[in-house]
């Protein structure tokens, strides 16, 4: 029957009846309840997760019918945790229910998209006969041509083109830049490789290999804290989620568990029904206050003086009132607190200065190896000074006592490190302590105890123990008189005591005085556990260093770092890349060649979007009176300490000169340089007599610009673009919201001012991604990429200890294609072409000094010498930055990319300055991974050529996922420091982890020397354990936890010790045009977190997440502030700074405190965003308000933990300082701007009355 024929007899299709008329029986189609059958049908389930940086690394089931993706549902088949912990899942949120709608939703990539007068341009070139790089280069070398399609980015135009021609392009631009420009104009940016680390490994290789440049992101997303290199030597390392599970005393601050931590939020809930007290800090009463039993509103920005009043109150009734035995112990043994330092005369008083070292003594104590990196403490059982073991100088030039055991270095004997002189003290002096809030002294002058000795050299100084200084610092009374100490906990003129702190944050003053006995008192009960969890919040301030020293000077007073359920516990993006030592050499070629070029991106985006232009912090805003700020007397800015960094070779800096370093070398080597060593010095003598310059001393000339860059797996311009419209502005030359003209940055000493700020920097900006965002938007070409469900990929992640796999369960969609293939043949292509225009070439390629290698030893003492002021000489890895000469075969940059070159053989592996061979790896993957047959340089190699195989070989070669390299690894590391770490792998030396075992499962991590917690059986992950209980150093100056930084730059700035700075003052409204300023507003503080059930690049475009909340961008204000002003829920508003303006809905609420406004991080502009009223362009994401600000601290280099690693140290993104003015616009007012462009608007790139475009 058909369903036409069934509708015309519908009264007719009961045939009989049963049962007195209760059944019937019907003769009518019932082909309708096929939809509902099929619904859940389905061919195959494939496991994979979300590459999106969410930090979940959830599990889950892809259900696929027909070849399509019907939908997903979590996987629950983790391995267990252990008997006594809940286990991890289940894990997912909403988000990653939701994502199948990517693949094939109107956002979808779908082929290849070029800018149309791009296209036109270089088509009508080629049909004039050219090649492609000569076709290129015709377009740059006509201003006229060039503007045509920079000058548009943004404004559509986009038309579909084929892979051949697209891969054409883009590998003739990346020819014609290397050859005219030089390699390191090409730049390169993907965020967060631990979320899809094959993915982010096939760009990354082939820059390398070309000579291209990474660009960092942990640092640049601000999301690194600058406080774990400066006090542990490590980037950041954190407890599993699970081990929340094991504290009995948590305090939460910056991170919204439930909302940002989805699939872990139940370890908390967890906990609090084990009986653990939960304390929330937040400045709105966000998701996580609910789960807490006590909730302090602080004041945003301030969380650093609550931590440091939390600390005045443990270090008090814990080791100075009573001395606590746990406390004392673990404060002797793995902290500074017991090392030795000298004090400085600084007119009447003192202040603290660098650490006294081994070679400060007659005889250098008998140390003859590294004596100026020993630091010393006082022993107690020998009334002597000494050297103990652990400290940097121990770790290179010698073997076996670079561990933490209590003993003097020279003679093994054991010793007892002394914490305070106050009972054999020579004298009682005065000592001046920086201090920084407002209205209150910048020095303070309180009393400390120190002994008198005499140095080598004669000299007569005062010495003094750290944890004397900083018990002074902290303000307590310990009866040596003087002034600035606190009579008690009440006494809110002493800064640090309760009191103060509640001035400051708001807080009671009873409350923050309980929490910091409760948290000490459970520490030293349970040796260790309590915890603070934090995260992005209180890290995306400029003084975020200062907030993070304060909750570290906590925990490490409690002794609770290294102690499971203890410690930190800092989430922010998805950045624990667990197999990072077999990752590294396939994602930056360190198989083909060494070293590749990295860069900090904070400062390549500083100065190339230019930002610094427009600073309005002079170094006098920051320094203090302590230090003896011989830079900031000679008016440095911002700016100028980072070009004097790249020039002392503390951070690197690319481009790298006003030369291309192709021809440089060429011309070392007609200048009769035959060797690396030949070249370096030729460079040398070039940059001493100024015939040859940084390039960031002079960003704004052309040969300095960059000219192509790579953006895949991310959103440069929308989610982590700080400082928005100055990209807008100045690298892309697009239309922007910029309401001011570069001025206030005009003030430097060492960086080249010119008056026009140029627009349109990049000749090539291409964006791969699998969605059209704000990046896309702006991009020349767009390629598309798989999805996660339709590539090969790795995933871990920080919250628990498995690693899993992104598997393809459906073919990429349309012409899209996964990543590594992208690359992979855009290689192919590259090669053809570069072997003419090319060949090989040698490559001069700078290298700062790195942290983990002997160079971090190269400036002792902290001191900063400058060569280019004439203070010492340029000596390459000592003064100024290596300088390595790479050879480049660009014709075999193909055959390279597809294999694992030789260097795995001849010079091994390493992680974190531990060494070992791969041979055996290396032929397993031969057989693995089967062989290259492609002719060249590569063939017989092990193939790199499909994306499971990349995954084999990363797995192969770490630590983390292959038992015997763990064993090869921890071996090595036992010969570092005398101690047999044999135990913590042995049950898992024969595992060897290959994709397809975590396609059936996840797989639990094996213990490696890369990460600082152990899996096992007995104790959850947490960061620090093994400096703990295997007494590993940590990788400091000396080899312990720092209270206390010696370098002369944090002499300067005030930060020795950890200091309460309050949020700085970016003068956001300076440039604010006076009508704006006329109509009612509101001046708020404008904090950005990150959004419901994801982080950072979680996407929130889906229609099921905009119908969740407002379809668009939104900022949530207090209702008070909204009554002020006339804004009702739901009305349109427009935020306006200097910087930017941006347009969203108002959410009103009482959750947001007076005087700050709440704007989740990551809404795009492309969805519901329409034009500002004040500027007439298209407004922008929460990032148009922006402008990055750089800490000179950050900027220190060469100096053991304060030295510069990819992702490890280096200046952060900071934004959360930024202030907003929020003004009501009317619902007639909103322009769509959807109108035809025409020759004026594109003409008028900026906002009315601003500059001359």
């Amino acid at each position: 029957m058909s369903h036409f024929l069934d509708r015309l007899k519908f009264f007719e299709k009961i045939k009989e009846t049963f049962s007195n008329g209760h059944g019937i029986v019907t003769n009518e189609d019932r082909q309708w309840e096929q939809a509902y059958r099929t619904r859940w049908q389905h061919d195959k389930i494939v496991r994979s997760t979300h590459g999106v940086n969410c930090t979940g690394g959830c599990s889950w089931k892809i259900f696929v019918k027909n070849g399509l993706v019907s939908y997903e549902v979590q996987q629950t088949d983790y391995p267990r945790t252990r008997e006594d912990l809940p286990n991890h899942e289940p894990r997912g949120c909403q988000r990653g229910a939701s994502f199948s709608w990517y693949l094939y939703s109107p956002h979808r990539i779908k082929h290849p998209l070029v800018r149309g007068r791009l296209l036109d341009l270089y088509r009508a070139e080629r049909k004039s006969g050219k090649d492609p790089v000569d076709a290129w280069a015709a377009i740059q070398a006509d201003p006229n041509k060039r503007k045509q399609y920079v000058h548009v980015r943004g404004l559509g135009g986009f038309v579909r083109a084929k892979w051949d021609e697209v891969n054409e392009i883009i590998a003739a631009a990346n020819i014609y830049t290397i050859k005219k420009w030089g390699p390191d104009r090409i730049f390169g940016f993907s965020p967060i490789p631990a979320m899809s680390q094959i993915s982010y490994a096939s760009g990354a290789r082939y820059l390398s290999l070309i000579g291209g440049v990474c660009g960092s992101f942990y640092d640049w997303y601000c999301d690194l804290p600058a406080a774990s290199p400066q006090t542990w030597g490590e980037q950041t390392d954190v407890p599993e989620s699970a081990d929340w599970y094991n504290s009995s005393y948590i305090i939460v601050t910056g991170s919204s568990l439930p909302t940002t931590r989805t699939p872990d939020a139940h370890f908390a809930v967890e906990a609090r029904y084990n009986g653990t007290k939960i304390i929330a800090m937040s400045p709105d009463y966000g998701e996580h206050v609910k789960l807490s039993d006590l909730w302090m509103p602080v004041n945003p920005g301030t969380d650093s003086a609550a931590f440091l009043a939390f600390g005045h109150v443990a270090l008090k009734e814990f080791l100075v009132d009573k001395q606590d035995p746990y406390f004392q112990e673990y404060n002797r043994k793995y902290t500074d607190m017991p090392i030795q330092v000298m004090l400085r005369k600084e007119g009447d008083a003192y202040v603290s200065d660098r650490c006294l070292r081994a070679s400060d003594f007659a005889g250098n104590l008998g140390e003859s190896n590294n004596p100026e990196w020993k630091t010393i403490v006082y022993d107690e059982k020998s009334k002597t000074f000494v050297a103990p073991n652990g400290s940097i100088g121990f770790r290179w030039g010698e073997e076996g006592k670079w561990n933490l055991l209590p003993k003097n270095g020279a003679s093994q004997q054991e010793i007892m490190a002394e914490l305070t002189c106050i009972n054999s003290k020579d004298a009682v002096v005065s000592v001046g302590f920086p201090h920084f809030a407002h209205g209150e002294d910048s020095l303070l002058f309180r009393n400390v105890p120190a002994r008198k000795l005499k140095l080598a050299s004669g000299e007569e100084v005062l010495v003094t123990s750290v944890f004397d200084l900083q018990v002074a610092q902290y303000g307590i009374d310990r009866g040596l008189g003087g002034g600035n100490v606190a009579k008690d906990y009440n006494d809110a003129n002493v800064a640090y005591t309760p009191a103060w702190a509640s001035k400051v944050t708001g807080i009671k003053a009873m409350d923050i005085e309980r929490t910091g006995r409760e948290f000490a008192k459970n520490a030293s009960q349970t040796h260790g556990k309590s915890m603070v969890i934090m995260g992005a919040a209180i890290n995306h301030w400029y003084h975020n260093d200062m907030t993070y020293r304060g909750v570290m000077n906590l925990l490490h007073i409690c002794g609770c770092v290294g102690q499971s359920g203890g410690g930190w516990a800092h989430y922010v993006g998805q950045e624990k890349l667990r197999p990072q030592a077999g990752w590294a050499p396939i994602a930056f070629a360190l198989d083909w060649q060494r070293p590749p070029r990295q860069m900090n991106s904070t400062s390549y985006w500083y100065f190339h979007t230019d930002q610094w232009r427009y600073e309005t912090v002079k170094a006098e805003d920051i320094t203090s009176p302590a230090g003896r700020n011989k830079n900031a007397k000679e008016g440095y800015s911002i700016a100028d300490y980072n070009v004097a960094a790249v020039r002392m070779g503390w951070l690197p800096g690319f481009p790298q000169w006003n030369a291309n370093s192709l021809d440089l070398a060429d011309e070392a080597a007609k200048a009769g340089a035959t060797d690396e060593a030949g070249v370096a010095n030729y460079v040398a003598g070039k940059l001493k007599s100024g015939a040859m310059d940084i390039s960031f001393a002079d960003p704004d000339a052309d040969i300095n610009w960059p000219r192509n860059i790579f953006v895949w797996r991310g959103n440069l311009i929308g989610t982590s673009g700080k400082g928005q419209q100055y990209f807008l502005k100045h690298l892309l030359g697009a239309q922007n919201n910029v309401l001011q003209e570069g001025g206030d940055g005009n003030d430097n000493k060492l960086v080249k001012w010119r008056d026009e700020g140029p627009a349109g920097k990049l000749d090539l900006f291409v964006d791969i991604n699998f969605r059209l965002n704000s990046t896309g938007a702006y991009s020349d070409i767009v390629l598309p990429t798989a999805t996660w469900y339709e590539k090969n990929d790795l995933n871990t992640t920080d919250m628990h200890p498995f690693i899993h796999p992104l598997s393809e369960a459906v073919s990429p969609g349309w012409d899209s294609k996964s990543d590594w293939q992208i690359f992979k043949e855009l290689a192919r292509v590259f090669s053809g072409l570069a072997a003419k225009h090319l060949g090989t070439r040698k490559d001069a390629v700078i290298w700062p000094m790195q942290h983990d290698s002997a160079a971090e030893l190269a400036q002792p003492f902290g001191q900063v010498k400058d060569w280019h002021k004439g203070e010492c000489e340029p000596i390459p890895g000592k003064t100024m930055p290596f300088i390595k000469l790479v050879e480049r075969d660009y014709g075999s940059i193909y055959n390279k990319y597809i294999a694992i070159g030789p260097l795995m053989v001849k010079l091994g592996n390493n992680v974190k300055g531990i060494d070992w061979n791969t041979e055996a790896e290396y032929e397993e993957l031969k057989l693995c991974n089967y062989t290259v047959r492609v002719p060249g340089v590569s063939y017989g190699m092990p193939s790199l050529e499909e994306d499971i195989s990349v995954c084999d070989a990363v797995m192969r070669m770490a630590p983390e996922t292959c038992g015997p390299v763990a064993h090869k690894s921890w071996s090595a590391l036992s010969k570092k420091t005398g101690i047999d770490h044999h135990h913590l792998y042995a049950s898992r030396e024969e595992d060897k982890i290959t994709f397809r075992d975590i396609q059936v499962q996840p797989r639990k991590i094996i213990t490696a020397p890369t990460w600082s917690g152990i899996e096992s059986e007995h104790v959850s992950y947490t960061a620090g354990y093994t400096n703990i209980h295997e007494h590993i150093p940590f990788r400091t100056l000396t080899g312990r936890a720092h209270f206390y930084q010696d370098h002369e730059w944090f002499q300067d700035f005030g930060e020795t010790f950890c200091v309460y700075r309050p949020p700085q003052d970016l003068k956001s409204f300076k440039n604010v045009p006076a009508n704006i300023l006329q109509k009612p507003h509101l001046k708020l503080r404008f904090i950005t977190p990150h959004g419901k059930w994801g982080i950072h690049s979680s996407y929130q475009d889906t229609l099921r997440m905009l119908t969740l909340f407002r379809g668009g961008p939104h900022i949530w204000i207090s209702e008070l502030d909204a009554q002020q002003v006339g804004i009702k829920d739901n009305d349109w508003v427009e935020l306006v700074n200097s910087n930017g303006a941006s347009m969203c809905r108002a959410v009103i609420s009482q959750r947001i405190p007076r005087g700050a406004s709440v704007m989740h991080h990551s809404q795009e502009k492309n969805v519901n965003v329409p034009g500002s009223v004040t500027t007439n362009k298209r407004a922008g994401t929460h990032n148009a308000l922006t402008r990055v600000i750089m800490k000179p601290t950050n900027m220190v280099g060469g100096y053991v933990q304060l030295a510069y690693g990819f992702n490890y140290y280096g200046t952060v993104g900071c934004n959360r300082d930024t202030e907003i003015i929020l003004r009501k616009v009317e619902d007639q007012d909103i322009d769509w701007l959807e109108r035809p462009l025409t020759p004026e608007r594109e003409a008028h790139r900026n906002p009315p009355g601003v500059g001359k475009r």
